[in-house]
């Protein structure tokens, strides 16, 4: 899933400079979740998120990268420090 979703929106959210850093389901309650979790060399702070989120969301729905079975998408940075 990772690499996936890497190919789809590297180049669309370079211009924050972040990157995908990891890509994965999980599944909490019963229902499957696609978490995307962002880095970078600097400081994400809260814009950044929600700029890469309206990127990558437009771009996941254009796509049939996520299929009926993800019932949401969680986009957020690492923790600072997290290895």
């Amino acid at each position: 899933m990772k690499d996936k979703v890497i190919a789809l929106v590297e180049q669309d959210i370079k211009d924050l400079n972040v990157f995908v850093d990891d890509a994965y389901v999980s599944t909490e309650e019963g229902k499957d979740i696609l978490n995307i979790v962002l880095d970078s060399s600097e400081v994400i702070d809260l814009n950044k998120v929600t700029e890469a989120s309206r990127i990558i969301n437009k771009l996941l729905d254009s796509s049939d990268l996520v299929g009926e079975n993800i019932y949401e998408v969680d986009i957020f940075s690492k923790e600072k420090g997290e290895e």
